[in-house]
């Protein structure tokens, strides 16, 4: 472990794009509903730009209408969920990495935008889900990112202050949350935005991969 951060006691993630590798299924999700359901064909970028916060907020970009939102929300999950247990998989080297930081004696969580139910299913899939204490999503804390109350909670989870605890995400919003919370950052290269997008918000860390985790924490 790096010198600096020695005093670090718990680890928290973020899920899709950091731990699970989920773009190609939420891209398809997010195609499908918007093209089927308001007739707008859309580049990868526009369905993607808003990933990290929770689906509602996600269609407000194509509509203003609840009505019509609540209506995407069940299109878009009918779709993926019907496709998500075949394809969910964690990033090459996660579960080693896991593995090393719950043995070097470190608490790990996640904090994520996806509802609950669904999230642990994908745990459970990938074979993460024993190396985490606990599992925050949007219907276990109010607020989202890039606000950093679920990203607090998880400290609190975690029984850490926020300075003790290291939040690793591949989104803007991810980076956003962890430093309004007082965390250290670390910027999954490896995910949905590009290093030039994270950077933007000053993560403490980039990491290429999921194992140059280690170089840094265990």
């Amino acid at each position: 472990m790096r010198a600096e951060l020695a005093h670090i006691k718990a680890v928290l993630f973020d899920l899709d794009g950091t731990l699970l590798d989920t773009y190609q299924l939420i891209l398809d999700s997010m195609r499908y509903t918007i093209e089927t359901e308001l007739g707008l064909y859309c580049s990868d970028e526009q369905l993607m730009a808003k990933v990290g916060q929770p689906l509602a907020i996600q269609f407000t970009d194509f509509t203003s209408d609840p009505a019509l939102i609540d209506e995407l929300l069940k299109v878009y999950r009918a779709y993926n969920e019907a496709r998500h247990d075949d394809v969910v998989r964690a990033f090459d080297g996660v579960s080693e990495v896991l593995a090393a930081l719950k043995d070097a004696g470190l608490s790990l969580g996640v904090v994520t935008s996806k509802r609950h139910e669904l999230a642990q299913r994908g745990l459970d899939i990938a074979g993460l889900a024993p190396y985490m204490s606990f599992l925050v999503g949007p219907d276990d804390w109010p607020e989202f990112k890039p606000n950093p109350g679920s990203v607090l909670y998880g400290c609190r989870l975690a029984g850490c202050d926020p300075s003790e605890c290291v939040y690793v995400g591949d989104s803007p919003f991810d980076i956003q949350a962890g430093n309004s919370a007082g965390c250290v950052t670390i910027a999954a290269l490896w995910g949905m935005f590009s290093k030039a997008m994270l950077c933007e918000q000053t993560p403490s860390y980039t990491c290429s991969r999921p194992t140059d985790i280690l170089s840094l924490l265990a």
